[in-house]
């Protein structure tokens, strides 16, 4: 019973922050949307089985509700710590990378003084945040460790809850003063991170 009380209290606890956390970004004119969640190793919010790996959105219609207003966005977190997605392809992309090639990227980034929003899963992939604009170069799109995260699709924000941990930032859009980069200045420093010698120790940074 007791730890069914305390499990009852962190759920409450977390529903309370990824709320706060969607409202603040939807008040910012973030498109936002609720999704899934882990329970007991499947994904629970949703009507009918998912067999998905992370989360998808609640809401069948939920390109329709794209751009809801902060005041209804509060409303969807009432009663369970449903995910935090962003949907790209509206003014946001995301370009997902391995957890390698992401630090490599951010390192670039660092060297050049240019902090941009960064986030990573616990299923080790990062996601840069974009301004919304051109597809991949060549080099990347060819690459099966990146993809771009447009138009129709989803990524999940923090503190996002997944089986094991949550998303969380590696670069806040704080420190960013809240701009988002062009999706060719990411791309510029993917490539650089790419041509980087494969024999260069990487330095431990705590990034």
């Amino acid at each position: 019973m007791l730890g069914t009380v305390r499990s009852d209290n962190w759920r409450r606890a977390f529903r309370v922050e990824l709320r706060a956390e969607a409202i603040g970004l939807a008040f910012r004119g973030w498109p936002v949307l609720p999704g899934t969640y882990p329970v007991a190793g499947h994904w629970a919010g949703r009507d009918g089985s998912e067999d998905s790996t992370g989360p998808v959105p609640i809401h069948a219609d939920w390109q329709d509700r794209v751009g809801t207003k902060a005041e209804q966005v509060a409303t969807w977190w009432t009663g369970q710590p449903y995910s935090l997605l962003l949907a790209t392809g509206l003014g946001y992309d995301a370009i997902e990378v391995g957890d390698d090639l992401g630090r490599r990227a951010a390192r670039v980034l660092r060297s050049v003084g240019l902090p941009v929003p960064i986030l990573a899963t616990p299923e080790h992939r990062w996601f840069f945040l974009t301004r919304t604009g051109s597809g991949l170069t060549a080099e990347l799109a060819a690459n099966p460790d990146i993809a771009l995260r447009g138009t129709g699709d989803w990524i999940p924000l923090p503190p996002s809850p997944f089986q094991h941990g949550v998303v969380h930032w590696r670069v806040k859009p704080e420190v960013c003063g809240w701009q988002i980069p062009t999706t060719e200045t990411i791309q510029d420093a993917l490539l650089d991170a790419l041509r980087e010698p494969t024999t260069r120790p990487l330095v431990a940074t705590g990034d």
